[in-house]
């Protein structure tokens, strides 16, 4: 018995060295040094980043009279699809832009609009409009461009609501470093994922904010490393195993009494 009770402690306190280990495994995208392949160096020498609408981009759409002035939506046709327990504030419908590289959209049927900037696609949905209103006005949104952070607090997808919002931007968007994360290690990984670029980026000190590169494109990987509780993640890893431990002595002491 006793025998049998000292291989079985062998067992469990073996498993407890090795689950002592087990933090490792929460680490993502590891590199030592910045990896620039081509799309970021492309970034820092381009004079623009303005988003082009692209196939599977989603868009919403407003149109206003008299260059401004007033919205309409004629017979609701700007919120076609809305139930009517919600048309005195109905969400905006959202268009699609197709394989063909068109939009169908209320009143004007398709619209060309893949390659364009939004702007562009504003000037073009105000000359198609113009049959049905004088001097219109519209207004065109991206609802598509996104990025991906990791960290602390899970996995989110954050819309970028505006031209070049930054990385400080983004991060805050998902809630900041908060104290289980690094701000000396974050990491942002954009192009194809094959053989993506990966900026390492600093933000403990105004000198790494300085070297970093804070614009965000659409489709951009942020990861910030969180920082390991060792004492308390084993605690967590142990605890069953104390357990069992605790049980087997416990049954041994009965059983030898």
């Amino acid at each position: 018995m006793r025998k049998n009770l000292a291989a079985t402690l062998l067992i469990c306190f073996t498993s407890l060295f090795f689950s002592c280990k087990s933090y490792y495994q929460f680490r993502m995208f590891e590199t030592d040094a910045s990896i620039f392949v081509d799309s970021i160096e492309k970034m820092r020498n381009s004079s623009t980043s303005e988003y082009l609408i692209e196939v599977n981009d989603v868009i919403t759409l407003e149109v206003y009279t008299n260059g401004g002035e007033r919205l309409v939506d004629p017979n609701d046709a700007l919120t076609e699809g809305t139930t009517s327990t919600v048309k005195d504030n109905p969400p905006q419908p959202k268009y699609t832009i197709y394989s063909d590289g068109c939009a169908h959209l209320p009143m004007v049927g398709n619209v060309q609009l893949k390659g364009y900037t939004v702007f562009q696609a504003d000037s073009i949905l105000a000359v198609k409009y113009a049959a049905f209103y004088t001097a219109p006005y519209v207004k065109t949104k991206l609802l598509s461009k996104r990025v991906i952070v990791f960290g602390p607090d899970g996995g989110k997808v954050i819309p970028l609501e505006y031209q070049d919002m930054n990385l400080i931007e983004v991060i805050a968007q998902y809630g900041g470093i908060k104290i289980d994360g690094k701000a000396n290690n974050i990491r942002v990984i954009r192009g194809d994922l094959s053989n993506p670029d990966v900026q390492l980026v600093n933000l403990n000190t105004i000198e790494g904010l300085k070297l970093a590169h804070t614009d965000i494109e659409p489709g951009d990987i942020i990861y910030i490393e969180p920082k390991r509780r060792v004492f308390k993640e084993t605690l967590t890893d142990i605890y069953p195993l104390v357990g069992i431990t605790t049980s087997l002595a416990t049954l041994y002491l009965l059983v030898t009494k």
